[in-house]
C-alpha cells in the first residue's frame, strides 16, 4: 500500500489517509473557494477587477444548475448538476460534479453522484480537492475526481465552508451540522441539530425523514426547508451564523454557534426574518455584524455580540441568493425581482447610496478591488455580463452571453487572475477574461 501511494505523488496526499498532520493548505483566498466566495459570505474578490472583460469560451452543460460555481487558486471551475444519463451516457437520473479548466473549458472531470446534489453547494481547497454535498452525505474528490472520501449525514449539505482548523463546517437543509477532518472525512466535533434531537422515548416510532426533503423549498426560503441556506464563517473566533426556520413558524431565525472542545454550541438566535429568509447570512470584515435579508423584503444588519438588531432597510423588492459586501457597501442580489442598487451600512442606520432601476437583477452581484463589480442584467431578450463602478452604480461595461435567452445566473465567480465566470440556472458556463489592451 506503502508503495502504491509513493507512486501517486500528489494524490498520496490528497487520497491515501490521514497523516496525523493537516498537510492541505485552504489557499490564497484568490480564487472562488465557496458559494459566495469566502468563508464570510462576502461576495467580494481580493483581485483588483478588470474593467474590460472578453468572452474566452462558453459551454453546455446539458442540464439545469441550482448552485453556484467554485474556483480553485488555479483557475480550475467546479459545478454540480442533475441529468437523466450519467457521465458517459448510460440512462438513469443522476447527480454529477464536472470541473472545467478555466484557459480552454475543457472538461477535466465528470463524477457521478446522488441526484439531490443539483441542490449542494461545494467548495474548493488550495489544491483543488472539492467538497460537495449530495443525498445523505458529503464527498470529497481531489482534483482529477478520485474519491477521498465519503462521510454520511442527515440530510442534504447546503452549506460547505472551511475552518480555522482546516476543518470542513457542513449543515445539511434538515439542520445538521458536522466539522469533518478534510483528510479523512472523520468527524471532528459531535454532530449537532439546529432543530433539536428527537426524543424516541417520547416518539418511538419517530423515522429519519427522506434526505431531500424540503429541498424545493430551499431556494426562496419556503416552510419545508429548515436550513435554506449557506452560514457565513468568522474563522478567528469559530463563530458561525446560520439561518432556520423551525416547523410551524412564519419566521426564520439568525442564530449564531461557535465550537469548542469538540461541541457545537448555540450563543444566541434571533427570530427576525419575516416570511423566512431570502439570503444567505454574510459577515462584516471586522465581525461586529452579520447581514440577512427576509421575504419581506428588508435587509437586516445584527450586532454578533448579542443578535441585537442594528437597522432594517426595505429595499423595494425581495433579494434572492447572497448579498455581496466590502468595507460597509452592500449590493443584494435577485433573480425573479429587484434592481442593482447599493446601500451603505452607516452604523446605527442604513442609506441606500444609489439605485440602478435600468438594470433588473438576474443573479449575484459580486464585488472586487478597485472598485469594479460585475453583474448579470437582462439587455433585450438576451443577458449581458456588466461591468459597473461600485461608489457610483455607474456601467462602465457590458458584454453579451451567447445564447442565453431570459432566464437568470446561478451565480457569478471570480477566478484567481481577474476571469469572471458565469453560470446559468439553464446550464451553461461562460468564461470572460480581462483584456489586458483595454485596461
Amino acid at each position: 500500500m506503502l508503495a502504491a501511494c509513493g507512486a501517486l505523488g500528489l494524490v498520496a496526499l490528497t487520497g491515501c489517509g490521514s497523516t496525523g498532520v493537516d498537510d492541505i493548505s485552504i489557499g490564497s483566498g484568490a480564487g472562488w473557494q465557496s458559494a459566495f466566495g469566502d468563508a464570510r459570505n462576502s461576495g467580494t474578490s481580493p483581485v483588483t477587477g478588470s474593467q474590460h472583460l472578453s468572452l474566452s469560451w462558453s459551454r453546455p452543460l446539458g442540464s439545469t444548475l441550482n448552485s453556484p460555481a467554485t474556483i480553485d487558486p488555479d483557475g480550475q471551475i467546479y459545478v454540480t448538476t442533475r441529468s437523466n444519463s450519467d457521465c458517459v451516457g448510460n440512462p438513469g437520473a443522476t447527480g454529477m460534479i464536472f470541473s472545467f479548466q478555466m484557459a480552454t473549458g475543457r472538461k477535466r472531470l465528470c463524477d457521478p453522484m446522488g441526484v439531490s446534489a443539483i441542490s449542494a453547494v461545494s467548495a474548493v481547497d488550495g489544491l483543488g480537492n472539492a467538497y460537495v454535498g449530495e443525498d445523505g452525505a458529503v464527498y470529497s474528490f481531489n482534483n482529477i475526481g478520485q474519491p477521498r472520501w465519503r462521510t454520511p449525514v442527515a440530510g442534504v449539505p447546503v452549506s460547505v465552508q472551511f475552518t480555522r482548523e482546516s476543518t470542513v463546517l457542513s449543515i445539511s437543509q434538515s439542520g445538521q451540522v458536522d466539522i469533518l477532518n478534510r483528510q479523512t472525512g472523520d468527524r471532528e466535533v459531535t454532530s449537532y441539530q439546529l432543530l433539536g434531537e428527537p426524543d424516541f422515548l417520547a416518539h418511538p416510532d419517530t423515522v429519519r425523514p427522506p434526505d431531500a426533503q424540503g429541498l424545493d423549498d430551499c431556494a426562496v426560503g419556503g416552510p419545508q426547508c429548515p436550513v435554506a441556506n449557506v452560514a457565513a464563517l468568522d474563522r478567528e473566533s469559530r463563530r458561525f451564523y446560520v439561518t432556520v426556520r423551525h416547523p410551524g413558524s412564519d419566521t426564520a431565525a439568525l442564530v449564531a454557534l461557535h465550537y469548542t472542545n469538540r461541541q457545537v454550541i448555540q450563543d444566541w438566535s434571533a427570530d427576525i426574518l419575516t416570511g423566512g429568509s431570502a439570503t444567505s447570512p454574510v459577515l462584516s470584515s471586522d465581525g461586529k455584524t452579520v447581514y440577512a435579508a427576509d421575504n419581506s423584503g428588508r435587509m437586516l444588519a445584527v450586532d454578533t455580540a448579542d443578535g441585537r438588531t442594528k437597522w432594517a432597510q426595505p429595499l423595494g423588492f425581495v433579494p434572492r441568493g447572497g448579498i455581496s459586501e466590502n468595507d460597509g457597501l452592500l449590493i443584494p442580489g435577485g433573480e425573479d425581482s429587484g434592481h442593482l442598487m447599493a446601500v451603505r451600512d452607516n452604523g446605527p442606520s442604513a442609506e441606500i447610496i444609489w439605485e440602478r432601476k435600468d438594470l433588473a437583477l438576474r443573479g449575484q452581484p459580486v464585488q472586487t478591488a478597485g472598485n469594479t463589480g460585475y453583474v448579470v442584467a437582462p439587455m433585450g431578450n438576451a443577458l449581458n455580463l456588466v461591468t459597473f463602478d461600485t461608489d457610483s452604480g455607474k456601467t462602465i461595461a457590458s458584454a453579451p452571453l451567447p445564447g442565453a435567452q431570459g432566464g437568470s445566473a446561478a451565480s457569478t465567480s471570480v477566478g484567481p487572475r481577474g476571469e469572471v465566470v458565469v453560470a446559468t440556472r439553464l446550464g451553461e458556463l461562460f468564461a470572460f477574461t480581462p483584456d489586458k489592451q483595454r485596461q
